[in-house]
């Protein structure tokens, strides 16, 4: 086994570090979701942890760790009679993003279970995780499913296996930590909710920091075991700390003021629930012992705020997670203390500056202890919007909708003058927009699909190992060969011939891929912040349903892909709101380039079924360096996409009293609708999925 990073060798990242020893003290927090920007340690820092972690004394022989003093009544693999345990380490389990359902709980042998009437059950990886550390590497990408299964048994202790009448049951207790990158996609509210804490860090940009960095992990990979054994005394230390803690812990007093000050901070930030409130108290209980005391301040309850408010507090998925610390102070210094606080006490804990220097090496500071959280922009925070590129000064015919000259030559700068970004307008509820058919990608939201949950629509001969069985199907399979297996009691003689698979309809998310116009006839303020609203709107709409999204523009004489398809509907987000406008109208090459990114995507992920959503005037005014006429140009690679079964829709942005009809033209070529903008929301938008599917098969018979 390879020698893991010493947790104590981590440079800064204050925040996470204290945030995975406060769960080490009470797993009552209920764990740790660690947001951030790849290469920042996320993952060294919780592979380290479980070295801290004391060790567990377990039932010999029991496959789901039962302590001696309090085994589990129910363990199957009990019950356990009364004996000395065998002490050892806590471990730490791993959850793969593409692990299945039966990996992370378990699964019964069906065949036994049926044959033999016996309950054969092998243990998944939460039996693995009990009383140790279950790890989640890119949470954000696990199916829904998993989430779901996984915080159940973290919030009940306990997971259940049910089959077709067959059930087990065994503890899982266990410290959640999951890390995620915002750039890959978001975990739905609720989902983000039933995280105790949440950490936001990024890499130092500080040089001596980022130096001290990569000194340390060279000398990691250059000697392990060297390095680890140079981090020893302390990591002795801290793991001293954490017994200690543990200890104390049941000795903190929560008096009234501070579980005042807990109920008013989450009722000052309108949080939904009571859970905020529970994981405050147990956070704010967990500093207080970490710090050797027996009784909790009100720098605990700031600090337990900052750590498990944030991600509660979020009313819109496109704004940041954060806390006004202004405001939290305001709000604490309504329960003054009845007595002066003492003077603060020295820091604990100061990072160690390593064995092979003086203890003032970059990176040395303090380790935990009711520190605060760096400032906004300081190191331990993320930044999800990039920052905004400088606005150009608009010219004086900004809100024309034609501002370039028809008879300016196309790449001059006459012909593709830039407008300032404007804002978008409020979004709205939409109608859903679907594919038609039934496919077979991720788990989503939106389209139907075949998937592992789901209504039951029939069965099939298994492929593979039998996860879902029909029980009727298998019976119906089973029954005619009876006489012939010489069946002579009540039981059914069953053959593994016999087993059939449940197939089951749900929903899939798709790759809405969308195509925006930033020409100058879009470039009339109000009419571009009504376009940008009606996007962010569509974006908000796959962000619910676990799309994946993509973001093409095209003004002047090309196309540009402003952001790759991703899970990131915060990012898509970010790059509309910086969208400017201005120059002619290359349709023909922004329909190519759809053309090209849907193909790439189509190798990449070829169960993920596409939606491409245009949103223009239909107006095509520049060729761009294809030459040739530009109507005519849209339209063939229109029709081009048109013939390989692509979903579209066109959102016309027409508008005034004299309309051209061409959004509505290209649509037709497309094979899909035509919906304004109007009627883009879901109160006015009646039977658009019924629309996209009619005029795709239309489609379809005319070629």
């Amino acid at each position: 086994m390879s020698t893991p990073y010493p947790f104590t060798a981590v440079v800064g990242q204050s925040d996470l570090r204290l945030a995975l020893l406060l769960n080490a003290v009470s797993p009552a927090v209920g764990g740790v979701l660690v947001r951030g920007e790849k290469g920042t340690a996320k993952s060294t820092a919780v592979r380290a942890l479980s070295a801290l972690l004391p060790q567990v004394d377990v039932v010999p022989g029991c496959r789901f760790s039962c302590a001696p003093g309090a085994p589990d009544p129910a363990c199957p693999d009990g019950p356990h009679e009364p004996g000395p345990g065998t002490a050892r380490p806590a471990r730490m389990v791993e959850l793969p993003v593409g692990a299945s359902e039966d990996r992370l709980v378990g699964a019964l042998d069906i065949e036994r279970a049926l044959a033999e009437g016996v309950k054969a059950f092998e243990p998944g990886l939460l039996a693995d995780a009990h009383r140790g550390i279950l790890y989640v590497d890119e949470v954000n990408l696990l199916h829904d499913h998993l989430i779901d299964l996984l915080l159940d048994a973290a919030a009940m202790g306990a997971s259940y296996v049910e089959r077709e009448g067959v059930s087990v049951r065994h503890a899982a207790r266990f410290l959640l930590v999951g890390t995620m990158n915002p750039e890959e996609g978001e975990l739905r509210p609720q989902l983000l909710d039933r995280f105790g804490l949440t950490v936001e860090v990024a890499a130092s940009r500080e040089p001596a920091q980022r130096v001290e960095v990569v000194r340390r992990r060279l000398a990691y990979e250059d000697d392990p075991a060297g390095f680890a054994s140079r981090w020893a005394d302390d990591e002795r230390e801290v793991r001293a700390r954490v017994v200690a803690a543990r200890a104390l812990l049941p000795k903190v007093v929560l008096d009234d003021t501070s579980l005042l000050r807990i109920a008013a901070t989450c009722a000052g930030f309108e949080v939904d629930g009571m859970r905020a409130d529970i994981v405050m108290a147990r956070t704010a209980t967990a500093l207080a012992a970490w710090a050797g005391r027996t009784e909790v301040r009100k720098e605990d309850v700031r600090q337990a705020a900052l750590l498990a408010l944030p991600h509660r507090r979020r009313r819109n998925p496109f704004d940041a997670p954060g806390l006004d610390e202004d405001k939290l102070d305001e709000i604490l210094d309504r329960f003054p203390d009845d007595e002066p606080e003492p003077d603060p006490e020295p820091e604990p804990e100061p990072e160690p500056g390593g064995p092979d220097d003086d203890g003032d090496g970059p990176g040395d500071g303090p380790d935990g202890g009711g520190q605060q959280p760096p400032q906004d922009g300081g190191p331990g925070q993320a930044s999800e919007t990039p920052p905004a590129e400088p606005e150009p000064q608009p010219r004086p015919d900004a809100d024309s909708p034609e501002p370039a000259r028809a008879d300016a030559p196309a790449d001059s700068p006459a012909a593709a003058p830039e407008q300032a970004p404007v804002r978008a307008a409020e979004p709205f509820r939409t109608k859903v927009l679907s594919v038609p058919g039934l496919g077979e990608g991720a788990a989503g939201r939106r389209s139907r699909a075949r998937t592992a949950h789901g209504r039951t629509t029939g069965s099939q001969r298994p492929r593979g190992q039998l996860t879902k069985l029909h029980l009727a199907a298998t019976v119906q399979a089973a029954a005619p060969h009876q006489k012939a297996r010489g069946r002579s009691g009540r039981g059914l003689v069953v053959r593994k011939d016999d087993l059939r698979q449940a197939t089951r309809e749900g929903r899939e998310g798709n790759l809405v891929l969308f195509l925006v116009d930033a020409s100058g006839s879009m470039a009339a303020r109000q009419r571009m912040s009504a376009v940008k609203g009606a996007v962010l709107s569509l974006l908000l709409d796959a962000y619910q349903r676990r799309d994946k999204v993509g973001l093409i523009t095209f003004r002047g004489r090309t196309a540009e892909l402003a952001l790759p398809p991703t899970s990131s509907v915060d990012a898509a987000a970010a790059r509309l709101e910086q969208l400017p406008t201005g120059g002619r109208t290359p349709l023909a090459a922004g329909l190519l380039k759809a053309h090209e990114v849907l193909r790439i995507e189509r190798l990449r992920d070829p169960s993920r079924r596409p939606l491409l959503v245009v949103v223009t005037d239909g107006r095509a005014t520049s060729a761009g360096a294809l030459g040739g006429d530009p109507r005519e140009l849209s339209g063939r690679s229109a029709r081009m996409l048109a013939a390989q079964g692509l979903t579209s829709v066109v959102v016309d942005c027409e508008t005034g009293p004299v309309r051209l009809g061409l959004a509505r033209a290209l649509a037709a070529d497309l094979g899909g609708p035509a919906v304004t903008l109007d009627g883009l929301r879901a109160d006015s938008l009646a039977g658009l999925v019924k629309n996209v599917r009619t005029a795709s098969d239309s489609s379809r018979r005319a070629a």
